[in-house]
């Protein structure tokens, strides 16, 4: 145990740090591009690809993850998702392909 720290004060901790917040960019079977955000990039995927993610990739599975981005805070992550669903198809590929 940390510094005296009792194992139930040291779980406490480690639940208080933030999880990361991940905006990806999925490409689905129909070569359709889909956007959205975690904070688990592999459940997410594996939700997609099990048919009870977001509706839109429900029938065009299979989905792969083609990009991300990390952040440390949710709003942040949110307004970044915004952004790139504005995004026309050239310059998503275009992000995608950096």
């Amino acid at each position: 145990m940390e510094d005296g720290q009792t194992m139930a004060e040291q779980q406490e901790k480690r639940s208080e740090q933030p999880k990361p917040q991940y905006v990806y960019i999925l490409r689905c079977s129909d070569d359709t591009l889909y956007t959205g955000w975690t904070t688990d990039l592999d459940h997410r995927v594996a939700v997609h690809n099990s048919g009870k993610g977001a509706k839109y990739t429900r029938s065009r599975r299979p989905v792969e993850l083609v990009y991300h981005e990390e952040y440390s805070d949710k709003i942040e992550a949110q307004r970044r998702e915004r952004a790139i669903k504005k995004l026309s198809r050239a310059e998503k590929e275009k992000l995608i392909a950096e």
